[in-house]
């Protein structure tokens, strides 16, 4: 089994733009340096918003070295990027954005949510690239709900979203990685335990999203970061109420993290080009 290392408390909440108010569970500078291959987790709690005719969400900005993982619970959001992606993520769906060699992009509530209002819920997620291809060609995965598929655990326990990587020898999920990653959505039932199979040398951990539940003889509830022990496999958690967590495993890329804002590389040198290549249109234009 895998020891429990650690259980965060993430930091207050902050607006990105003026649609989208999260709280910076960690980043690159701070816990990602130590999460490989993640790098940046950005979770939105449930908010209700109002009816507009405006248009509420972040405009126009790069990327360059990474992928952005944006996960749909509750509301919907509508995407455009300068390689020509672009669609509206409903309850349930998955935008996988590889920014790679440089990307522009914007993300605003649809328009339909907009024009209606509701509640909005969701989680944004970087994940690093090796060195090797952290200048490859962008590309956009849509993941709808319906071509996600969920396994069901052992005895009732509760069930398992397989967005990227495997649950058990049959299910796997839609996402195409560059390393090997494990994302899930699991559901857990009160008073039930799942062990989770973590791999041997993974980073693992995982956000509660909703509930109590207990790991490692210790407590975690809504807004906890549960961080394991690379070292060991599998992890058992057990539920105190209904629980919803969001699941990351990874095998780590161990290579120098250097980030600043909306790229992340490996040197000083080539975050300064990045910052070049952006203001030199190299990055593309949103059509």
């Amino acid at each position: 089994m895998k020891n429990l290392l650690k259980i965060h408390r993430s930091s207050g909440m902050h607006w990105v733009g003026d649609g989208f108010a999260v709280r910076s569970v960690f980043d690159y500078n701070g816990l990602g340096q130590h999460l490989s291959p993640f790098l940046l987790l950005d979770y939105g709690a449930p908010r209700e918003f109002t009816p507009t005719k405006g248009r509420r969400g972040v405009g126009s900005h790069p990327h360059r070295g990474f992928e952005t993982v944006t996960i749909a619970y509750q509301g919907e959001v509508s995407h455009r990027d300068s390689s020509g992606g672009g669609g509206t993520i409903k309850p349930g769906d998955v935008q996988w954005m590889t920014a790679a060699g440089g990307i522009v992009h914007e993300e605003f509530h649809s328009e339909e949510f907009s024009r209606k209002g509701g509640v909005m819920q969701m989680a944004q997620l970087w994940v690093n690239l090796p060195a090797r291809d952290k200048m490859s060609r962008p590309r956009y995965q849509p993941l709808t709900k319906e071509n996600i598929p969920v396994a069901n655990l052992p005895e009732g326990a509760g069930t398992v979203r397989v967005i990227a990587g495997s649950f058990g020898e049959n299910v796997k999920g839609p996402a195409l990685t560059f390393t090997p990653i494990n994302l899930w959505d699991v559901n857990l039932r009160a008073g039930k335990s799942a062990e989770l199979p973590f791999p041997d040398g993974h980073t693992s951990t995982f956000l509660v999203l909703k509930g109590e539940i207990e790991t490692g003889g210790k407590t975690a509830s809504e807004g906890d970061l549960v961080i394991f022990e690379r070292a060991g496999s599998d992890a058992i958690v057990a539920a105190k109420s209904d629980a919803h967590l969001l699941v990351m495993d990874g095998k780590p890329i161990d290579e120098p993290i250097v980030g600043h804002g909306p790229f992340v590389m490996n040197t000083v040198d080539e975050i300064e080009q990045a910052f070049m290549d952006f203001h030199a249109g190299k990055m593309g234009v949103i059509k």
